[in-house]
């Protein structure tokens, strides 16, 4: 399935990584996901664009050390006006880290933080609008900011892209959980999940990228094989059967076979 056209702003629309070894986390990727590569623009360093049949599916970057950018799979969020959505970052509590600048003629874009540490980028696309792929092995299929409570940041998210919140009935999950949906006209884009004290010291708040899979199981025992490790082993949950990874440098993902595909 193609994504050509242009998003709504706040939708989510390129995923990337930033990599101190770009030519190994090339080969981790392309040797799981089926990946090949092209060269993308340079502005903070090489970076490449992952693709499937020639269809751009995701980043991969020279990590930029004096940044202080963390080593992680980065959610971009469409935009109509990079400059205006960083003023409104700044102004809701968030913090713009790079940006905005321009990527060649590809689009404009910032790198910034929720008020909670949490990274995420900001697109405004040009010649460049993102995924063009999806529902296929190796494609982004979701993401979801793990947090310590959605409460507060679920207000900041709203202010900045306009997103309606759904938070999740307690009827429809097994325990109590804060997981708020994130929806643009009626539609779920991504969501927030709070989890308390059980958030992660050493990473803090940040946001989660799924990546669609054939099957999740060998999925995860293909990371194990090119030098990654299984974070939480695959379990069936309501998205489908999915494991928490990470790659060689340690930068964690989901691996997820969706539900509607069995």
């Amino acid at each position: 399935m193609t994504e050509a056209a242009r998003r709504k702003p706040g939708t989510p629309c390129w995923v990337s990584l930033m990599a101190h070894d770009l030519d190994a986390t090339r080969e981790f990727y392309g040797a799981l996901f089926g990946w090949r590569f092209q060269p993308g623009p340079q502005q903070l360093g090489p970076y490449l664009r992952g693709l499937l049949d020639g269809e751009e599916v995701a980043g991969i970057g020279q990590h930029p050390g004096d940044r202080g950018l963390p080593t992680a799979w980065t959610p971009y969020l469409a935009s109509d006006d990079a400059d205006e959505s960083a003023e409104s970052i700044r102004c809701s509590g968030g913090t713009v880290a790079v940006g905005p600048l321009d990527a060649a003629d590809a689009g404009r874009m910032v790198i910034c933080s929720d008020p909670t540490g949490a990274v995420f980028g900001v697109w405004q696309a040009a010649s460049h609008l993102g995924t063009a792929v999806a529902g296929r092995h190796g494609t982004p299929v979701w993401n979801e900011l793990l947090t310590q409570e959605t409460e507060a940041v679920g207000k900041f998210y709203k202010t900045v892209f306009g997103y309606e919140l759904e938070p999740l009935a307690s009827a429809d999950a097994d325990v109590d959980a804060d997981v708020v949906t994130l929806r643009l006209d009626d539609r779920p884009v991504a969501s927030l999940h709070g989890v308390g004290t059980a958030l992660p010291r050493d990473r803090g708040a940040h946001w989660m990228t799924w990546f669609e899979v054939a099957d999740a199981d060998d999925a995860a025992r293909r990371v194990a094989e090119l030098g990654g490790r299984v974070v939480e082993p695959p379990r069936d949950g309501p998205r489908g059967r999915h494991a928490t990874v990470a790659d060689p440098e340690g930068a964690v993902f989901t691996v997820v076979r969706s539900a509607g595909d069995r």
